[in-house]
């Protein structure tokens, strides 16, 4: 008889269906009421909540192409190819909850908010302003936030990891 681990995919998946719900539910809220262009500070001089919309890459890259059809359906190609990319690792790691795998469930929730976009109108909805000092963060999202959090959990993870070293015995 033989037993296996119990899997713990389906926490994992529920953790990308919050990441995308969040998503989802955050944007509908700023576009019904707040209108393009608009924003609400919450923290002034720091935190705004804005209403933006950005068809190019992360922070507006490609956003002035020349071809903004063929931007957007690189991207959106690219963006389910990771997307099947990190199921997959899901799927196969799918029995633990680690650092890497909740890194992945995040990013594949991130990643799968902001393809929704892409695919619906080919714009993706920006909100969260900051500023420091100076310096203006581009705008982002509740996607953008997991994506950028799964990265940062998997980066700390690799930091984190302890690799049993070889010791070789004694002639």
């Amino acid at each position: 008889m033989s037993f296996s681990a119990p899997r713990r995919l389906p926490w994992l998946l529920l953790i990308t269906a919050l990441a995308y719900a969040a998503d989802r539910l955050t944007k509908w809220l700023v576009a019904a009421r707040i209108p393009i262009g608009g924003a609400i500070p919450v923290i002034p001089g720091f935190l705004r909540i804005t209403h933006w919309t950005n068809d190019g890459a992360a922070f507006s890259l490609f956003a002035d192409s020349a071809s903004p059809s063929i931007v957007r359906w690189s991207l959106v190609g690219f963006t389910m190819l990771a997307s099947i990319g990190v199921l997959i690792a899901l799927i196969r790691m799918g029995s633990r909850i680690t650092l890497t795998t909740i890194a992945l469930a995040l990013i594949l929730g991130g990643a799968l908010g902001n393809l929704h976009d892409r695919i619906l109108t080919g714009l993706v909805t920006d909100f969260i302003e900051v500023h420091i000092i100076h310096y203006h963060w581009p705008d982002f999202n509740v996607a953008d936030s997991a994506v950028v959090l799964g990265a940062c959990l998997l980066l700390l993870d690799s930091l984190l990891s302890k690799k049993t070293p070889t010791v070789r015995p004694i002639e």
